[in-house]
């Protein structure tokens, strides 16, 4: 007869250090391709200051000497033509008047145009590390978000579950959430970053092509698509450094951190967004502030990037229980079909259990969703 195999506790905890020194090792490699595109992208810039300034002085030089060449040359088809009037003295002036201006000027048009493909090489560089250093500041957060994950929420796994078998069952299943994560995270690295270099890369050949083939204002045209391409990418990644853990939420409380957050996400999608507050407002215990604020904006963020939405209601109010309301007027979704150990939903109902209390989510297809969350309040403050 075999021994009954006993689970320990402690695997869970080894299997989270191993997983988070992992993240944590390509999180400082992304961090420090960054910085050393950021160094570069400063070096470059300040020499294309430079070179702009350069390639104005060349050309009011070059304009100034196309001039006086015109006029050394029309002063030479004079003397030419009645070249019985001058003295020796002037027609060897003419010529070499004429002949010093043109030679100047081919010199300096040669040296605008070196100018301007030095200028225009660099523009390009630029663009292409302007993307790389977003990108990386892109990932870096995005690591940060699942690394704040493993490192707290899940820490408390061996706190929550008792049970030996209770621990071996939800500690597979942290795994097999977290391979999703890995799968879900690296197919967005493909999608994103791989996609959006690939699309730089071919955007800068199409630019240089263009300016060849059709002149510099057709190239700044293409130039300007690219940096509305770019700047929506920072618009996203300033969107998920505010995923992290915002400061106000210590100094302020609950609502007020709220109320930045979502004016925040509405400045930035467009979508109206509504908050109310009732009952008796206060500071909860921070760890209680904490898991709500996560709630309300794992909420928000589904109905901005999956629902469609273009309005969300958020309603807190605090009696003897806490409760959560959001509801948004998105394309909804069929609930018999919804996969419930989604990554984000496994996270929220972790949360809820965590502070005893319970989550209800309704939706169908054309109706929008509604999110129902209700945790006592008595037993979580106190704790305080």
């Amino acid at each position: 007869m075999n021994p009954t195999k006993t689970f320990d506790p402690s695997s869970i905890d080894a299997i989270l250090d191993k997983t988070i020194a992992t993240v944590t090792e390509s999180k400082e490699q992304i961090f420090k391709i960054g910085e050393q595109s950021r160094e570069e992208f400063e070096r470059l810039s300040k020499e294309l200051k430079d070179i702009r300034e350069a390639v104005l002085e060349t050309i009011q030089r070059g304009d100034l000497l196309e001039t006086k060449s015109r006029l050394a040359r029309s002063k030479l088809a004079e003397v030419s033509k009645h070249f019985e009037r001058y003295g020796e003295e002037e027609i060897k002036q003419a010529y070499e008047s004429a002949s010093q201006f043109q030679v100047e000027l081919i010199s300096t048009r040669q040296k605008e145009a070196a100018l301007r493909e030095r200028r225009d090489d660099i523009e390009r560089r630029l663009l292409t590390l302007e993307e790389t250093v977003e990108r990386a500041e892109r990932l870096v957060n995005q690591i940060s978000v699942v690394l704040s994950y493993l490192d707290s929420d899940l820490r408390k796994v061996g706190d929550i579950v008792r049970d030996a078998k209770e621990k071996q069952d939800f500690g597979l299943q942290i795994i097999d959430a977290q391979e999703e994560e890995r799968g879900r995270v690296s197919r967005e690295i493909h999608d994103g970053p791989a996609q959006m270099l690939a699309n730089v890369l071919l955007r800068s050949e199409l630019i240089e092509k263009t300016y060849m083939q059709k002149g510099v204002e057709e190239a700044r045209i293409e130039l300007k698509d690219l940096r509305r391409m770019v700047k929506s990418a920072l618009i996203e990644v300033r969107r998920i450094i505010y995923d992290l853990r915002p400061m106000a939420l210590d100094d302020l409380g609950l609502i007020p951190t709220l109320e930045k957050y979502l004016r925040t996400v509405s400045d930035s999608t467009g979508v109206k967004i509504n908050l109310r507050s009732l009952g008796n407002e206060r500071r909860l215990p921070s760890k209680m502030e904490v898991a709500t604020y996560r709630l309300i904006q794992e909420s928000v963020q589904n109905a901005c990037k999956h629902a469609q939405a273009d309005e969300i209601q958020v309603k807190v109010e605090f009696q003897e229980q806490l409760s959560i309301l959001v509801r948004d007027n998105g394309v909804g979704f069929d609930q018999t079909e919804r996969k419930d150990q989604s990554f984000g939903i496994i996270g929220m109902k972790e949360r809820v259990d965590l502070l005893d209390g319970t989550i209800k989510i309704e939706s169908n297809p054309g109706k929008g969703t509604m999110i129902f969350i209700q945790i006592p309040l008595s037993k979580q403050e106190a704790w305080k």
